[in-house]
């Protein structure tokens, strides 16, 4: 009682093309058709990734820079 059959959804079609007529109808299903298509293209351009634009990470070291260096340094200050 509380699912409709297949031959209910058939005469409720019927019923709406002959209320809206069939070329309301045809129309209504291309809008649906390329919604459905714009939604997948928004879709398949949001998984490619972008690429990093920048590098995050420690500073070089400057040329002649040695650790040994760098202490005999902190131990003449």
């Amino acid at each position: 009682m509380g699912s409709f059959s297949l031959m209910h959804w058939l005469v409720v079609g019927i019923i709406a093309i002959l209320l809206l007529g069939g070329g309301r109808f045809s129309n209504m299903m291309g809008d649906v058709a390329k919604g459905i298509k714009s939604f997948k293209k928004g879709m398949a351009e949001d998984d490619t990734p972008t690429p990093p634009t920048r590098i995050e990470g420690k500073a070089a070291p400057e040329p002649g820079y040695t650790p040994e260096a760098e202490r005999a340094r902190e131990e003449h200050r």
